[in-house]
């Protein structure tokens, strides 16, 4: 379940909350008006695989030459 206070409420227990979300691994959405406009949610290390997310290279035939220019190690 989603913790939900108010900006005023965020406000005066600040610590509170933030200790909360880490303890707890749940989000707290922070609302003015009733509307929701802020979501604190507890710190997740990223996994290794995570962190090459978009490193890969694709290439449509690795058997074909590669020219001078496309060697990282020449430049």
């Amino acid at each position: 379940m989603q913790l939900q206070v108010s900006k005023a409420q965020f406000k005066a227990k600040a610590l509170q909350y933030l200790r909360e979300v880490e303890k707890e691994k749940q989000p707290l959405i922070i609302t003015h008006a009733g509307k929701p406009v802020v979501e604190v949610i507890p710190y997740k290390k990223p996994s290794k695989l995570e962190s090459l997310r978009g490193t890969l290279k694709f290439y449509k035939d690795p058997t074909e030459p590669v020219g001078l220019d496309d060697w990282e190690a020449l430049k």
